[in-house]
Formats: structure tokens, C-alpha cells, sequence
């Protein structure tokens, strides 16, 4: 079950045949929470990643941890989701590597998931120099796929904040390269959605080229029922103008309505109370 649960999570995307099934293994129900997150299932995931972060492996408590708050994060919850990240980080910025992982759930792709979850957050705070300089600091254990491509979704979101869009083209393009050579499927569609609104302002040709991969993650997402993606594909197919723009607005906000109805209480509040989500 560990395997098929790991490729849902960091392969190709097909749900195992018991999606919701939880494994006894910690690193189990690491990637079974990781999976439930994706598919907008945040307080099935938040069930189990709190169970997690007082695991007596420092690694899996701080990967469970940094996951709960991208959850949060997702939902809006950058506070939130910058405590949860500061633990995080205390729970592993010593640590040493052990035997490295290949989708980065050891130690350093611990302290990079710690370091990027953190700027990102600040980011959503609008504190934009500390999160270059957090981002930064991830560089130096950026040594797996994924880690390095949030660290492109971060630099380009980063970017995009300070209203650089040119700059934040080349992270996300790398973002979209890493995860397509891996063939990681959930991070392939949300490196489009990043790479289409970094490109979007740009010429004719790039806002058609956006238009085009907005469709295809899209389409994987609701494939694959990654609704943590799908709300928000939807609503970046409607602000760049695709045809039917109110019918995804509708279904966008459709999709968020059924995320927050799986989502647990504090994740229903955080979202009612940011900025970042729709009403």
C-alpha cells in the first residue's frame, strides 16, 4: 500500500484502490495524509498529520508538520501555517541526513519543505524580503526533484508579489521542467497554474500558451480529483478570459464549497477569514 500511495502522491497521481485507507506504517500514513491533503480532504489529513508530529522520528514529525501547514496554507491560513513551519524546522535543523529519500522525506528535504513553507508564509503576510531571504536559505537542500520544485513555485510566487513577472518566469519554468522529468503528476499541475500566471501579462503568443496550460492542469485535476488544485485552475481559467469564464467561476467556487465541507474547523475558519479565498 506504501508504494501505491507514494506514486498517488509523488508519481502518477492514480489514487490507490483504497484511497482513504490509512496504513499503520508512520511513513504510511505520512503519504496517506499527503493524498487526502491533495484530493481536499483536510481534516481526514489533519487527523493524521497531527498524530504524526509528536512521532519519536524527528524527520516524519517535521515532514508532518510542514504538511499540515501547507494545508492550512492552502486554505489561506499563512499564520497558521507559519507556526506549524517553524516547528517544523526546530525539529529537524540539526538533524543529520541519514539515508536520503527519493521524493525528499529524509532530512534535508525536511528542512527544505521547513525553509520554503516559511517564505512562503511570509509571503502571504506580505513580509517579501524575509521570504527571499528564507528562500534562499532552502537552497543549500534543494538536492531532490521536489524540493526543487517548490522551490521554483516559491520563487516565482515571489516574484509575482513584487510585481516582477518576467523574473518569476524562469523559476516556474523550472518548477514545470523538474516535476514533468520526474513525472510527478499533482506537482506538474500546479507548476502550470504558477508558470501560466507568470506568463499570462506577457505577449499574445504566452497568454495563449497560459490559456493552454491552465486547460491541461484542468483536466488532470479533475482527472485525478485533485480538488486542492481544481478550485483554483478554474479560477485562473476565468481571469485570463477563457471562453466560459462564468461558468468556471461557478464551478470554481462549487469546488471550494466541497473542499471546506472535508475540511476540519480551523480550516474551515482560517478560510472564511482570508483574504486570499473567495467567498
Amino acid at each position: 500500500m506504501e508504494e501505491s500511495l507514494r506514486s498517488a502522491a509523488f508519481g502518477d497521481g492514480v489514487p490507490p484502490p483504497s484511497p482513504f485507507a490509512v496504513p499503520a506504517s508512520p511513513r504510511g500514513r505520512l503519504l496517506a495524509a499527503i493524498g487526502l491533503g491533495a484530493r481536499g480532504r483536510y481534516a481526514a489529513a489533519a487527523t493524521v498529520l497531527s498524530g504524526l508530529r509528536t512521532d519519536k522520528d524527528p524527520v516524519l514529525a517535521s515532514l508532518a508538520a510542514s504538511t499540515l501547514a501547507s494545508h492550512r496554507r492552502q486554505l489561506g491560513g499563512h499564520a497558521a501555517a507559519l507556526v506549524l513551519d517553524g516547528e517544523a524546522l526546530a525539529l529537524v535543523i540539526g538533524e543529520p541526513q541519514g539515508e536520503p529519500d527519493p521524493d525528499g522525506l529524509d532530512a534535508e528535504g525536511a528542512r527544505a519543505d521547513a525553509f520554503l513553507g516559511l517564505a512562503a508564509d511570509n509571503l502571504g503576510r506580505g513580509r517579501l524580503a524575509a521570504a527571499r531571504r528564507l528562500a534562499a536559505r532552502a537552497g543549500a537542500h534543494t538536492g531532490n526533484w521536489r524540493s526543487r520544485t517548490r522551490a521554483g513555485w516559491v520563487g516565482a510566487e515571489i516574484e509575482l508579489a513584487s510585481n516582477l513577472s518576467e523574473a518569476a518566469i524562469a523559476p516556474a519554468e523550472m518548477a514545470l521542467e523538474s516535476a514533468r522529468t520526474q513525472g510527478a503528476c499533482r506537482h506538474v499541475v500546479k507548476s502550470q497554474l504558477v508558470l501560466a500566471v507568470a506568463i499570462a501579462n506577457g505577449s499574445s503568443a504566452e497568454r495563449e500558451r497560459a490559456k493552454t496550460l491552465v486547460a491541461d492542469a484542468r483536466d488532470t485535476a479533475e482527472k485525478y480529483e485533485f480538488n486542492s488544485l481544481l478550485w483554483v485552475a478554474c479560477l485562473v481559467a476565468a481571469d485570463l478570459g477563457a471562453g466560459h469564464a462564468d461558468e468556471y467561476r461557478f464551478r470554481g467556487a462549487e469546488l471550494l464549497h466541497a473542499v471546506l465541507r472535508h475540511a476540519d474547523a480551523c480550516g474551515r475558519w482560517l478560510a472564511r477569514e482570508s483574504p486570499w479565498v473567495p467567498d
